[in-house]
């Protein structure tokens, strides 16, 4: 199985906003009771590129752009088929857009409320949840 986690950079510090997230650290979750979760790498998230990567990727963003807004929802489908291999993508928070282009790749949305930041702590905080 394979999870994605909107990351900020190496440092592997999970990004609030999963469709403002410069990447996606890809994990494979392995084991049965007791699991565990190896990193394959990190992916870019194409619908950011060109943007400036120096805000804050915690900060909540509304996105309301409309069913009209045809190069939005495209740009969202393009983050979609990057981690389309994913059986998971974590969030703390997702917008429709991000949320209806990843069921369209069937990739499932798992929310995180935590306090932890880094994504191999918060996979393993989350690990009863992927099945």
């Amino acid at each position: 199985m394979k999870i994605a986690v909107p990351v900020v950079d190496e440092s592997l510090k999970m990004a609030g906003n999963a469709g403002h997230t410069p990447y996606f650290a890809i994990f494979n979750l392995s084991g049965g009771m007791f699991k565990s979760f190896t990193l394959e790498g990190l992916r870019a998230n194409p619908k950011v590129a060109g943007e400036d990567h120096h805000h804050d990727h915690d900060e909540h963003h509304t996105c309301d752009h409309d069913e009209g807004d045809i190069e939005h929802i495209k740009a969202h489908d393009t983050m979609a088929d990057t981690i389309e291999d994913c059986d998971y993508l974590v969030v703390k928070m997702a917008c429709k857009n991000t949320a209806k282009s990843m069921n369209n790749v069937g990739v499932k949305l798992q929310k995180y409320n935590g306090s932890e930041i880094l994504a191999p702590k918060i996979l393993t905080e989350l690990a009863s949840q992927f099945k």
